[in-house]
């Protein structure tokens, strides 16, 4: 669309709240339809699964924190506090439509179907894992499911989300991708790169943005000044919406909306989720030293997992008894495919240099050498990856 041409008189500025996005909420914390509101159509079927899905997220999250804590694990990153976003838009989806995600939606892999064996394989980096223990824990990946693998640079996604819908509309498909992301995210160079495009060759692809108010430990408040995220796409020529991503309602409706127009129409659409990391940014990190106690308590009274609860309550189609059985199925699956995990051996050695080139060439083969001798050398020091199995 070219610039519009429309002249003034007067030296009048536009200010940035000229643009003031509301937020879409449709539940209140007790469960209640805010009057008014449009709700998603969901069936007993789906909202039990998505809210099952929101569960074992917590759970999950809550076990593997423990674990690294207690050593058995180097490192994770939970999701508590944005269940609702992270399962609501894959609930909203197409199982063929691509999802590449950041690191914090373990929620949206659980909804599609990932086992719990298949996450402990990959945390633990078993001869299981997809990745071939090559990568840190949390870097999930799956073709079946059309989760693209999860990349540690920060943002990289995002461009190559545009890319791909791009490609699945020269291709004619009838499908989608979503990229997922903070809003510390939102300021590396990629995001803008990749929403410009993405608007100039109108491509099928949603941007949404999980504004959980910190970027490891810079408040949103410390990254900028505008209203929010949402309005840069409109800047960028696209549509965009704010929506409560503690409310699931909300979540899974404007995904629905969202992915009409980028199917239908071909529009890419960026959704900000407003919500609020309750854990620590890693495992690694301690939130005490940048943030209150007071602060997460407002957050944890508008509890995701809880204001769903109480909404299936008001259906009829949720009690007390199925909620406890649901807790007490999920911590036991939990923990024993921990153990199973734990105990499977490390992936050859010669996975290091596979799946890449067909032939590995010499001088990868000559470091997989110089590494056998190492390793020979101070076996003490290497103790998993000195075993017979480890060794292939």
């Amino acid at each position: 669309m070219d610039t519009q041409e429309r002249t003034i008189n007067t030296p009048d500025f536009t200010a940035g709240d000229a643009l003031q996005i509301a937020t879409y909420q449709v539940l209140a914390q007790d469960g209640t339809v805010i009057p008014g509101a449009v709700v998603p159509e969901l069936d007993e079927a789906q909202a039990l699964k998505i809210y099952r899905a929101m569960v074992f997220t917590r759970v999950l999250d809550e076990r593997m924190l423990a674990a690294q804590r207690q050593g058995r694990l180097s490192f994770y990153l939970q999701s508590t506090g944005e269940e609702a976003t992270t399962v609501g838009f894959a609930a909203a989806l197409d199982d063929s439509d691509m999802i590449m995600a950041q690191y914090r939606e373990q929620g949206a892999l659980a909804y599609r179907g990932f086992s719990v064996e298949q996450f402990m394989n990959q945390l633990f980096g078993n001869d299981l894992d997809y990745g071939k223990g090559r990568q840190m824990p949390i870097h999930y990946g799956s073709k079946d499911l059309h989760y693209m693998t999860i990349s540690s640079p920060l943002a990289t996604q995002i461009p190559q989300a545009t890319g791909y819908a791009y490609g699945q509309k020269l291709a004619g498909n009838k499908a989608c991708t979503v990229t997922v992301f903070g809003e510390g995210a939102a300021s590396e160079g990629d995001f803008h790169a990749a929403l410009n495009m993405a608007a100039v060759l109108k491509v099928p692809v949603i941007f949404l943005c999980r504004n959980n108010g910190y970027a490891i430990s810079t408040p949103s408040s410390e990254q900028f000044a505008s209203d929010g995220v949402a309005p840069r796409a409109v800047g960028y020529g696209m549509k965009s919406i704010r929506i409560d991503g503690n409310d699931v309602l909300a979540v899974v409706k404007a995904m629905q909306k969202a992915r009409k127009l980028a199917v239908e129409q071909n529009e890419p659409v960026l959704v900000e989720a407003m919500s609020y990391r309750l854990a620590a940014h890693s495992s690694s990190d301690d939130p005490s030293g940048y943030r209150n106690k007071a602060e997460e308590d407002k957050w944890r009274a508008k509890d995701p997992i809880l204001r769903m609860k109480n909404w299936l309550l008001k259906q009829a189609w949720w009690d007390e008894a199925q909620e406890k059985q649901l807790y007490e199925s999920i911590r036991p699956q939990v923990l024993e495919a921990m153990k199973r995990a734990q105990q499977r051996p490390s992936p050859p050695l010669e996975a290091l240099i596979t799946d890449v080139y067909d032939r590995p060439p010499a001088q990868l083969e000559a470091q997989l050498e110089a590494l056998r001798s190492h390793l020979d050398k101070y076996p003490e020091a290497y103790p998993k990856s000195a075993g017979g199995a480890a060794r292939g």
